[in-house]
């Protein structure tokens, strides 16, 4: 593609190849107006850097052998359709191949071009991703290879849409990456999000949603900064960042002057020490953007492509003046704007001005921060500190020169220089075979090559803007400063926290200690500010998310016998089932039931076994005494039948206190009510014959019925029997088992009971009751027969007291349902105290006679004498069994 050079405003430096340049001289004009001031770093930098690298590839022998590196350079003005329209000059040519004024008739015959036609065989640029947008669209009809050394939206790696693209730079994803890992790095999980309108913002703000999405991070507030937004804009965006309090970290991605309007609207509201900014390579480490709002900036965390300074650009810099840079067009207005002078045909009004003097000239300095060159003057001092993206630019027009070079080594012979192969050699070939495969290391020691999208590597260092730590105290100007605070590549990000300076009042509240391990080997404690919605949930608790936030909830505690099956649901463990501590999973409860070892299991077992023990030795002196009157007036069958009932009674505390299963529940349920009912169905035999006797006596002398040994037997275990036979039924409607049972409804214990109601329990016993109350009538009835030492008045005393015992059990037994260790223990000593009652008023009378007394073991005081008669001489009959 031939291409005449007849463009105005532009920089032309001939050669055999041309390259073409976009830069942004000037910042986007105001209202109707194309162009705004000079971009003196952006702008002029850069273009220089071009300029400089041509200047160092054309003196390099080895590279470009014979052939000499030209280039067109044009301002965009920072503007996307400007940029667009300046474009047009690079293919105006194609457009109109026979203009009739660049061709002249010599001869009056033949045309011939008025210009040396040359290739522009790629294009340097743009700045902004929009520029490049714009720009890439119309080279690639033209297949025009394009390189920018700044713009790094995501969509330019589209190769379906911009397949002539290339960069030097990596795109916003990686730059998302790197500040997603910044705000997970500080332990922050909601933040707000400004940026800028356009391919830059837009892509850039794509790229840190999506991944902070993966990340579990929330967007508090999204705001977007349309172009040429005012004062009062930014500050209603502010005013919306701070109706989310809790998001104090701000992540920008933003152009340059849109960092700059933020922070002056945030300083004109006095939003000091409120907002932690983490922004990216648009604010980077540019001092102008934070010229005068130093204190609103300060702890702002910044991301900037990794760059090395080219010293060598520094020193061409340096040597630049008026009289010797004629082949800039720009340099005369960014002198004049350095330096605040004016020139002799500059059209000024305020003749005050001083004229820019000849001796103006630059100097290199350096300290012990940053390499800086200064210009002078007698009477100003200039500041200059070499531009982030110079080294992009160098590597973009040295990507061309060695993708060139290999051309030109596949396609000419050595001494042809500039061959018809290579001028005819088509874009798309170029691109794809030599552009997007040349691999170099620069003039920083930086390695450079593409990867398959044209994109360059992913590799950016994290700087704190913070007050100069020798300085802090004496608050003067200029004490900020960028520091180099960590790193991120592909490998992952690495920051050096205990070098982080944020802006933290003391009394702020809303910050976060994170401990970390010093290289010294100590640990410090490093204060971040702190940006979440909701602290985490403690142990044990839910989360239950606000509306449309998932970042902010309200922490809810599951249920005791809950375990968190989830961040936002809580799951019942289940009936013998608790959660571990950490509410994460569940056990089994441990099933408790009485042990042996238990105070509650070894006091019953004690009075038990003594009163098997006092029960087998009246057994013992019962039997060894059986034949003496005493033990026959007692009614020797019915005494075994009761002293076996007792000893049944004291052997159901052992079934009680057993661990229930199938076989001691059922043995329990008929055991009670058994061995009550051989006592005191003995005892109401007993009682009945009495009464029976002496009633009788008053009538006649006839002898009542059913009164002999063996019918005093057979009337027992009638009694017994229906006792018998209600277990029977019993056990047919509510089967014996047993059963999981949680006491009041709490679920942290499970107590392994008999599958018994209390209530059930206690209907049991009626019959026994009955048998107890029936015979505590007979006892008041016979209480006054004297007959075998007062028996009748004994059986009295073990009523009423059974009685006694029994009325206080009731209330005790169901008033202690939820303490099942109570429970058992009261009914095992209740049973035990019965059955003392039984031994010791009914037995101890007689041992005691047996044993102390054998002279009144006797017959004729066994024998009835005077208490009921119908005269004074008559006499009752004996009661004693052994007159049968």
């Amino acid at each position: 593609m031939i291409i005449p050079i007849t463009i105005a405003n532009k920089v032309t430096e001939h050669g055999d190849i041309l390259l073409g340049g976009l830069f942004p001289i000037h910042q986007k004009g105001q209202n109707s107006t194309h162009c705004g001031p000079i971009n003196k770093d952006r702008g002029i930098q850069r273009l220089e850097a071009m300029l400089f690298a041509i200047d160092k590839i054309n003196r390099d022998h080895t590279l470009l052998t014979n052939i000499k590196l030209g280039a067109i350079i044009l301002d965009t003005c920072s503007s996307d359709t400007y940029a667009l329209n300046q474009s047009l000059e690079f293919i105006r040519a194609s457009i109109n191949t026979v203009e009739a004024s660049a061709f002249e008739c010599i001869d009056g015959l033949t045309p011939t071009p008025k210009y040396d036609w040359k290739h522009i065989s790629g294009v340097v640029g743009g700045s902004y991703s929009e520029v490049s947008l714009q720009v890439a669209n119309l080279l690639r009809l033209f297949k025009i290879p394009q390189v920018s050394y700044a713009s790094t939206g995501t969509s330019l790696s589209d190769k379906t849409r911009y397949d002539f693209f290339a960069r030097t730079v990596p795109p916003d994803t990686y730059q998302a990456l790197a500040l997603v890992d910044l705000v997970l790095k500080f332990n922050w999980s909601y933040v707000s999000l400004v940026t800028s309108e356009g391919q830059y913002g837009d892509s850039g703000m794509t790229a840190f949603v999506r991944e902070a999405k993966k990340r579990s991070i929330c967007i508090a507030a999204n705001e977007k900064v349309p172009q040429n937004a005012d004062s009062i804009y930014f500050q209603s965006i502010l005013y919306n960042l701070r109706t989310k309090p809790m998001a104090r970290g701000v992540v920008l991605f933003l152009r340059a002057e849109d960092n700059r309007g933020l922070l002056e609207a945030a300083q004109s509201l006095n939003f000091t020490n409120y907002f932690t900014f983490v922004a990216s390579d648009g604010w980077g480490k540019q001092e102008h953007l934070v010229l005068g709002v130093e204190q609103i900036a300060e702890g702002a965390i910044t991301v900037e492509l990794a760059t090395t300074e080219v010293q060598e650009f520094d020193e061409y810099f340096a040597d630049l003046t008026i009289e010797t840079n004629q082949r800039n067009p720009w340099f005369k207005e960014y002198w004049r704007d350095t330096y605040g002078c004016r020139f002799d045909d500059d059209q000024f009004e305020n003749l005050s001005v001083p004229l820019c003097l000849q001796q103006l000239h630059t100097t290199t300095t350096t300290n012990t921060n940053t390499k800086k060159t200064t210009k002078t003057s007698t009477t100003t001092t200039m500041i200059y500190k070499q531009e982030s993206k110079v080294q992009f630019v160098v590597d973009a027009v040295y990507s061309f020169a060695y993708a060139l070079h290999n051309a030109w080594f596949d396609l000419c012979k050595p001494d042809e220089g500039y061959c018809t192969k290579l001028k005819e050699l088509d874009g798309e070939t170029f691109y794809k075979h030599y552009l997007l495969n040349v691999s170099f290391i620069d003039l920083a020691g930086t390695e450079i090559r593409f990867d398959k999208n044209g994109d360059g590597l992913g590799r950016y260092n994290i700087y704190n803007f913070q007050l100069n730590n020798s300085q802090r105290s004496t608050l003067k100007t200029n004490q900020y400063i960028y520091k180099k605070v960590g790193q991120w590549s592909d490998a992952g990000l690495e920051l050096s926290l205990d070098e982080l300076v944020f802006s933290i009042t003391q009394d702020d509240d809303n910050f976060q200690d994170i401990q970390i391990d010093s290289m010294d080997g100590f640990t410090r404690i490093v204060r971040v500010p702190e940006s979440i919605c909701s602290k985490p949930c403690k142990v044990g608790q839910i989360k239950i998310v606000q509306q449309g936030d998932r970042c902010c909830w309200i922490c809810a505690a599951c249920k005791p016998y809950e375990y968190v099956y989830n961040e936002s649901t809580c799951e019942d463990c289940g009936e013998g089932r608790w959660p571990y501590p950490d509410k994460q999973n569940c056990y089994d409860l441990e099933l408790r039931y009485m042990k042996w070892a238990s105070m509650f299991a070894i006091v019953p077992i004690i009075i038990a076994l003594i009163g098997l023990i006092l029960t087998f030795f009246v057994i013992m002196i019962f039997i060894k005494y059986s034949d003496t009157p005493i033990v026959k007036a007692s009614g020797r069958e019915l005494s075994f039948i009761l002293l076996g009932g007792i000893i049944f009674c004291y052997l159901n505390t052992f079934i009680l206190i057993a661990k229930p299963t199938l076989i001691t529940c059922a043995i329990q349920r008929f055991g009670v009510g058994f061995g009550f009912a051989i006592i005191y169905a003995a005892l109401l035999t007993k009682t009945n014959r009495i009464s029976r006797i002496f009633d009788s006596a008053r009538k006649t002398v006839r002898r009542p019925s059913f009164i002999s040994p063996k019918s005093q037997v057979i009337i027992t275990g009638f009694l017994v029997m229906i006792q018998v036979i209600g277990t029977g039924v019993w056990f047919l409607l509510e089967p014996p088992g047993i059963r999981k049972y949680y006491p009041d409804g709490k679920r942290s214990e499970v107590i392994l009971k008999c599958r018994v109601r209390d209530s059930s329990f206690l209907l049991s016993l009626m019959y026994n009751m009955f048998l107890i109350t029936t015979c505590t009538l007979y006892a008041v009835k016979t209480r006054k027969i004297p007959e075998n030492f007062n028996e009748s008045k004994f059986i009295g005393f073990t009523m009423y007291t059974t009685c006694i015992i029994w009325l206080a059990f009731v209330p005790i037994y169901f008033g202690t349902g939820n303490n099942f260790e109570i429970q058992i223990t009261t009914l095992c000593v209740s049973i035990s105290l019965s059955a003392y009652v039984a031994l010791f008023c009914l037995f101890s009378p007689k041992l005691y006679i047996i044993i102390f007394h054998p002279d009144k073991n006797v017959r004729k005081l066994t024998m009835n004498s005077a208490t009921y008669k119908k005269t004074a001489s008559s006499s009752v009959p004996t009661t004693s069994s052994n007159h049968d």
